[in-house]
């Protein structure tokens, strides 16, 4: 249970302590958990802070797993079983921070995409996802009556006559409290994608040209949920230790700020910016990493960042959309997975507002060492040479800001 105060701040609850009855006996007694606030963590102790409060335990872990079996088995072997033309599920890919490999303690959700060989385009998923959205909440409603597991839909999840995602809460007996779920339906452009393999380029002319014809840029990246996945999956532990920390911050901003504010994608990604060109090593200073990714915040009106990872400059048609793309008023970071998106695009003022609260924290414990001096910054720049985009950026993992 979350305490406020009348300012309607969060505070920390007391540390409870064991009772006289148990000292008396002289039985080993635990030691009472210190909840810390990030706003108190040192920098020394960032890494101790995300080890006790931010990483998942094994409890966490094994129910998201099996709410995740739960549900792909029932989307993939019961959902359409009955539909009125066949539908065929080629995979249900996890996806979000449980797919990534970032999730934080506590936060029971899972994002799955089903990918269905019935929908043949990207326009074909634009039109007619809603009605397997509204197929697959009456097959879970089913499921319901028949008592095989519980669902609470979320109000207002359906309100449009197209819904992009169906929103619900899973209750099941093999799960001790609901996982929450986000299940979209999508267009299987990628196929049977190797790991490490860079998609064919004809996927993105196609997925450009389209989002081009329909002016829904960054609409279709849940087609490339595997991409986004593995580009944040395949990091060093500690940069996706990193990462949880940078998100913990972000939602202590979004309690305190409220709307608008930057995607959390956003964050993530300038989190793998930052260590890439500042670090690259499997261990580092957190302090250090973390106190990176708030200067890039503070320097949002410079930051355009992008990867070569699965799509480059050397495709003409690719290529001249990349740098139309990264012509764009600042900030752009653009989704490595998808380069018709954005992710820092939208309301300008929403970064104001987060650079704001960046500015305030790096007066905080967290970036000051022991004798009170602060902990410097990775050296990582917000803009590159002249001719970095008349040239073919080198085609590694490596971003480029400018």
């Amino acid at each position: 249970m979350k305490l406020t105060d009348s300012g309607g701040r969060t505070r920390r609850p007391r540390p409870q302590f064991p009772a006289a009855s148990a000292l008396a006996t002289g039985s080993p007694v635990p030691a009472p958990r210190i909840m810390w606030e990030l706003e108190e963590v040192s920098a020394k102790d960032l890494d101790k802070f995300i080890e006790t409060h931010l990483l998942p335990d094994t409890h966490f872990r094994r129910q998201i797993k099996e709410a995740v079996h739960i549900i792909s088995t029932f989307l993939k072997e019961r959902c359409f079983q009955g539909a009125p033309h066949p539908v065929r599920v080629s995979k249900v890919v996890k996806g979000g921070s449980s797919g990534k490999g970032t999730s934080l303690r506590g936060q029971s959700d899972a994002d799955l995409v089903v990918f269905l060989n019935n929908l043949g385009s990207f326009q074909d998923q634009l039109d007619n996802r809603g009605t397997f959205i509204w197929e697959i909440k009456r097959q879970l409603e089913a499921c319901q009556r028949e008592e095989i597991f519980e669902v609470e839909f979320e109000v207002g999840s359906l309100q449009w006559q197209k819904p992009r995602a169906l929103s619900f809460t899973l209750m099941h007996p093999h799960l001790h409290e609901g996982v929450e779920f986000d299940v979209l339906p999508a267009f299987d452009v990628l196929g049977q994608w190797t790991n490490n393999g860079r998609p064919n380029p004809q996927v993105y002319i196609e997925l450009i040209e389209e989002c081009q014809d329909l002016g829904r840029e960054g609409e279709f990246s849940t087609c490339f949920t595997e991409l986004q996945r593995d580009f944040l999956r395949q990091r060093p532990t500690k940069v996706k230790s990193l990462i949880r920390l940078v998100k913990h911050w972000y939602q202590k901003c979004k309690k305190q700020l409220g709307k608008p504010l930057p995607q959390q994608y956003a964050l993530e990604l300038l989190t793998v910016y930052a260590w890439e060109r500042g670090s690259r090593q499997t261990e580092f200073s957190t302090a250090q990493g973390f106190r990176t990714v708030l200067q890039l915040v503070l320097n949002y009106q410079q930051l355009c960042i992008y990867w070569t990872k699965y799509y480059n400059f050397e495709h003409p048609i690719i290529g001249q959309y990349l740098k139309t793309q990264l012509a764009k008023p600042r900030p752009v970071i653009l989704d490595p997975a998808d380069p018709t998106g954005n992710v820092a695009g939208g309301d300008p003022h929403s970064w104001w507002r987060l650079a704001e609260e960046a500015r305030n924290w790096l007066h905080y414990p967290c970036f000051l060492k022991g004798d009170g001096s602060p902990v410097s910054s990775w050296n990582v720049p917000v803009r590159p040479s002249a001719s970095s985009l008349s040239s073919s950026p080198h085609p590694l993992y490596a971003a480029w800001g400018m």
